[in-house]
């Protein structure tokens, strides 16, 4: 079985997208209906940056979720359908969308308003997230609990072995990172995030998102979903629409959702969307899964042919 996996981030933003939509007349549509959907020009911020504007939150969420589908609508035209998807963070939003529980243009605006509920959730300079490196989750956990100090700081993204994400306060996170250090890890590393992700400072972004989703249309899917929050496979409606509001303060369980889409058959990873994160994170899980990435227009050939064969 094939799983389509959506990624969260972009490791390269400016120029994203762009020789899709000069390739293939689908992508550009889907660049199209995000300028209508969003009223203002996101294709070009997409293809021309600034880096500047594409960085803040706001912009850099929708962003990501249109280059996805447009990657995702050149596979279609291939005849190329999933068995199951999943999305890491933001990217559950695009699976979303492929799976057919929300359209374009409502994902599209949700996932601007999300970023922007999540950036004026915690003041500037308040809130960090670190990468702890090669040390078990039981002791990353433990730390984070030693290090609070009546502050936040907890796991965010449990991305695969070694792979930790923590957030929260940022005096609490730079506490923790010393002491997952002590404790054997290899290293702690600050990321350059403009918010605490996926933590309970959170909290006021997911009350916000939530009274939006109210006034959403969401459909069942027509491809089953392994969801973050839970690492569960979902397809109702609601049940999409509940872990998609849970997971702006829970944890991204990543592994945990790799392991649930093998135990369910699949063999073939397809990252749809900018970067290849996530393919390497599945390769660190199971050294065995088959992973492609389809992110431009020579990815896009080579992933179509590696699965025609």
């Amino acid at each position: 079985m094939i799983a389509f996996v959506f990624p969260g981030q972009g490791s390269q933003l400016v120029g994203m997208g762009r020789g899709l939509a000069e390739a293939f007349p689908a992508s550009r549509a889907v660049f199209d209906q995000a300028d209508q959907a969003l009223g203002f020009e996101l294709s070009r911020l997409c293809f021309e940056g600034p880096e500047s504007d594409l960085q803040l939150t706001a912009n850099t969420q929708p962003a990501i979720l249109a280059t996805s589908i447009a990657a995702l609508r050149a596979l279609e035209e291939r005849g190329l359908r999933p068995g199951r998807v999943a999305g890491h963070s933001l990217g559950e939003y695009s699976a979303v969308v492929a799976a057919g529980g929300l359209s374009l243009a409502d994902a599209l605006v949700a996932v601007r308003r999300r970023g922007q509920y999540m950036q004026e959730a915690v003041p500037a300079g308040t809130g960090a997230m670190a990468a702890i490196l090669l040390l078990d989750l039981a002791a990353i956990e433990q730390a984070c609990r030693e290090a609070a100090q009546a502050e936040v700081v907890a796991p965010a993204n449990i991305n695969g072995p070694g792979q930790v994400v923590i957030a929260g306060h940022a005096a609490a996170v730079d506490r923790a990172s010393e002491l997952c250090k002590a404790r054997g890890a290899r290293r702690a590393v600050r990321l350059p995030v403009s918010a605490p992700f996926h933590c309970a400072l959170m909290g006021p972004a997911q009350s916000r998102l939530a009274a939006d989703f109210e006034r959403l249309a969401f459909a069942d899917l027509a491809v089953p979903l392994v969801n973050n929050v839970d690492a569960r496979t979902v397809s109702s409606a609601a049940a999409v629409r509940e872990g998609l509001v849970r997971q702006v303060s829970g944890v991204v369980r990543w592994q945990e959702c790799v392991e649930r889409l093998l135990a369910e058959g699949v063999s073939t990873f397809v990252e749809v969307g900018p970067g290849a994160v996530l393919a390497g994170l599945v390769k660190k899980i199971d050294k065995q899964a088959r992973v492609l990435n389809v992110e431009d227009p020579a990815s896009l050939e080579q992933a179509a042919a590696a699965l025609a064969g």
